[in-house]
C-alpha cells in the first residue's frame, strides 16, 4: 500500500514542469541514506543542481577510453618483461600446488594414524572426536590451498 502511494506521488511529480532545484543526499546517524530537496542535516551532499532535470543522467564513456586514464609519466612494462614475470608466476604457483599436494597427502596420512590410536582415557567418542579436530582441520585447509592454487593457474592459461 505505502509502496503503490509513493509511486503515485513519484508519478505525480513527473508530470509538473521541470523546475529548478537542488537535490540532496544525506545520511543520517544510522548510516541511512534520504534523498531529498532540503538540506536534512549537516551530513548532506549535493547530488544535483540541475534547470533541466533534477536526477542526472550518468554520464555516457566513450567506447575505447578507460574510466580512469592511465598518467602520461606511468611507466610501462615491455611486453617481453610481462611475459617472463608471467612465466615466473606460474612456475611458482606450480611449486606451490606441488608442495601442497605433499602436505595434504602427509596431513591424510596424519589423520589416519591418529584416528587408529584408541587411549584408554578416551572411553567418551567427542574426546576422540575432539582430539581428531586439529588433524581434519588440517586436510581441510591443504585441500582449500589447492583449490585457490589451481584457480590462480586458471587464470594464467
Amino acid at each position: 500500500m505505502m509502496i503503490r502511494s509513493l509511486f503515485a506521488m513519484l508519478v505525480a511529480t513527473l508530470t509538473f514542469p521541470v523546475i529548478a532545484q537542488t537535490i540532496y543526499k544525506c545520511t543520517d546517524d544510522n548510516g541511512g541514506t534520504l534523498i531529498s530537496n532540503t538540506k536534512v542535516n549537516k551530513n548532506c551532499k549535493v547530488v544535483s543542481s540541475s534547470p533541466e532535470s533534477p536526477i542526472s543522467a550518468p554520464k555516457a564513456r566513450s567506447s575505447g577510453a578507460a574510466a580512469t586514464p592511465t598518467p602520461a609519466g606511468f611507466p610501462r612494462i615491455q611486453e617481453d618483461t610481462q611475459k617472463a614475470r608471467d612465466t615466473d608466476r606460474q612456475r611458482i604457483l606450480e611449486q606451490e600446488l606441488a608442495s601442497e599436494q605433499r602436505n595434504l597427502e602427509q596431513a591424510r596420512k596424519d589423520l589416519v594414524e591418529q584416528e587408529a590410536v584408541r587411549s584408554g582415557d578416551e572411553k567418551n567418542y567427542q574426546r576422540v572426536l575432539d582430539r581428531l579436530q586439529p588433524y581434519k582441520e588440517r586436510v581441510s585447509q591443504h585441500e582449500r590451498n589447492i583449490e585457490a592454487i589451481q584457480k590462480e593457474l586458471g587464470k594464467l592459461r
